[in-house]
């Protein structure tokens, strides 16, 4: 997936701005680009985990051809699903699933199914 500039500095300011708890939002996906970041409110408001509170009309971009991408930070941990991520995966699992490890600036990207995390290839445009 190609994450372009202004999308990755998108989602590294959201997460800035939410310290010090997880930010997450969707990322609007078509033909593999990323094309723009939907920030959302972490209903958790915790800096463990996220619950995912974002605008319903967000949804309805996969009407319109884009495939959603959920996105979320690690205040201190790795960019890789902690077990939380993987236990409460649920609609999210298959899809694109992005974490920003904030204290070192670190984008990865990973597909969640059946409890097994893949990594998912990231580049710059």
């Amino acid at each position: 997936m190609v994450i372009p500039p202004a999308v990755r500095s998108a989602l590294v300011e959201h997460a800035e701005a939410e310290k010090p708890n997880e930010a997450c939002g969707l990322v609007a996906v078509r033909d593999g680009a990323a094309e723009r970041y939907i920030p959302a409110r972490n209903g958790a408001a915790s800096p463990y985990r996220f619950e995912l509170d974002a605008d319903p009309e967000a949804w309805f971009l996969e009407d319109e051809g884009y495939e959603l991408a959920v996105f979320h930070s690690h205040l201190a941990s790795p960019p890789r699903p902690s077990r939380t991520d993987v236990e409460n995966i649920g609609l999210w699992e298959g899809r694109p699933y992005l974490i920003l490890a904030l204290h070192t600036g670190e984008l990865a990207g990973w597909l969640i199914v059946d409890g097994r995390s893949e990594p998912l290839e990231l580049s710059a445009a």
